[in-house]
């Protein structure tokens, strides 16, 4: 069983791309539905996007709700370059007995301008090469730490990564255009719950993951984060990959 949290969707696309090599199902952590049996499961995998060089809130309850099972643990941290501490800090909470990081495209637009189309196939092709050399890996139960934690990873997982979840990630400069035709995507879509639709445009409630997905799955571009959002473009992995 492999559970993921994604945004964007580079995580769910990895969490599926490897669960066909290895014969595994796949699980949304961000879903309703009920928790699946995992006492005979014999492998348990995460699959989740690195936030501010640390793991998203959601992927750090859920774990706590699994507990401490006796299958081959692994996980799989995507992220724009480096992962700091992501998967030691995870493994504190989660014994894992493999951990690796997988380069994806960037999906921070309130951060910076999102990479060309290029760029963006050229990483999805090879994080397609290294997902197969992985669910190899797998399969034979290796234990491997295979993570690029970059440069001052202590301080980026730390002490960036705390002023992250408590700073950075504000509602308030969410809003929408006149482009917004009250469609409701986003409201379905976001995991925190925190979006509603009042007068058919959407306001965002205090709790957010950060994910992003509003903001780039919006079909009218209507969702802006403050005005830094306004003249760049948008990514979900749909608009490259349909597996």
């Amino acid at each position: 069983m492999i559970f993921y949290f994604s945004g964007t969707g580079n995580s769910c696309w990895a969490a599926r791309r490897l669960a066909a090599l290895t014969d595994d199902q796949t699980w949304d952590i961000a879903s309703r539905d009920p928790l699946p049996d995992c006492q005979n499961q014999a492998r348990i995998g995460l699959v989740f996007p690195v936030y501010a060089w640390g793991v998203p809130d959601p992927v750090l309850a859920f774990v706590r709700r699994l507990g401490r099972p006796q299958a081959f643990t692994f996980a799989l941290a995507t992220c724009g370059s480096e992962a700091g501490h992501a998967l030691k800090k995870l493994a504190a909470v989660f014994p894992l007995r493999s951990s690796y990081s997988l380069v994806m495209p960037n999906n921070y637009v309130v951060g910076s301008e999102l990479e060309d189309a290029a760029t963006v196939r050229a990483k999805l092709e090879a994080a397609e090469t290294q997902l197969a050399a992985i669910a190899g890996e797998l399969l034979a139960e290796k234990p491997v730490y295979r993570v690029h934690e970059g440069a001052m990873a202590a301080l980026k997982s730390g002490m960036v990564n705390y002023g992250f979840n408590h700073f950075a990630r504000s509602t308030k400069p969410f809003h929408v255009t006149d482009a917004c035709n009250g469609c409701g995507l986003c409201e379905a879509g976001c995991p925190a719950g925190t979006i509603t639709l009042k007068g058919g445009k959407p306001v965002w409630g205090p709790d957010c993951y950060q994910c992003l997905r509003c903001i780039n799955s919006c079909p009218q571009k209507a969702i802006q984060y403050g005005k830094a959002t306004e003249k760049r473009g948008r990514y979900t992995i749909g608009l490259y990959r349909k597996d």
